[in-house]
């Protein structure tokens, strides 16, 4: 597995795979929610954000998005969950910007656990989402390398 920057011409098949994680990961989420982020993701969050790719055999199977230091866009291919492949990107995205911070939504219990798991630790919490809809978000942040975890 490789990562790498996102091309351009890549975003509607990136947004295609977030389409296929979303639905997997976000169960809280009815169909109607989902169709009208996606092209909120393809048209802003694949463009505006730093965007990196894993790719395995010559195919995008997860990606990441980053603004600064903070994890704005975590997804895989279901076929490609719990191999190794969002550990990959976390760690690609320190390299690149050290401790990280990320928001995810409360009703993602497994996606929770993954941060933890990767040392983060809740640090707040908010009773919508970033554009006011009724989806808690917590707020995880990791302390600096030999920092208290």
């Amino acid at each position: 597995m490789i990562i790498r920057p996102a091309r351009d011409s890549e975003r509607p098949a990136l947004a295609d795979l977030w389409l296929r994680s979303v639905r997997a990961t976000h169960t809280f989420l009815t169909e109607a929610e989902i169709q009208e982020l996606y092209p909120l993701v393809r048209d802003q969050a694949l463009v505006g954000l730093e965007v990196w790719v894993l790719e395995a055999d010559g195919a995008a199977i997860g990606f990441l998005g980053l603004a600064d230091a903070k994890l704005e866009a975590l997804f895989l291919d279901p076929a490609h969950f719990r191999r190794g492949g969002g550990r990959l990107l976390v760690d690609h995205a320190r390299q690149l910007k050290g401790p990280l911070t990320v928001d995810v939504n409360e009703q993602n219990p497994e996606a929770v656990r993954f941060y933890e798991a990767l040392g983060f630790r809740i640090v707040g919490r908010s009773e919508v989402d970033s554009a006011g809809r009724p989806f808690p978000l917590l707020h995880l942040s990791e302390a600096p390398p030999g920092g208290p975890r």
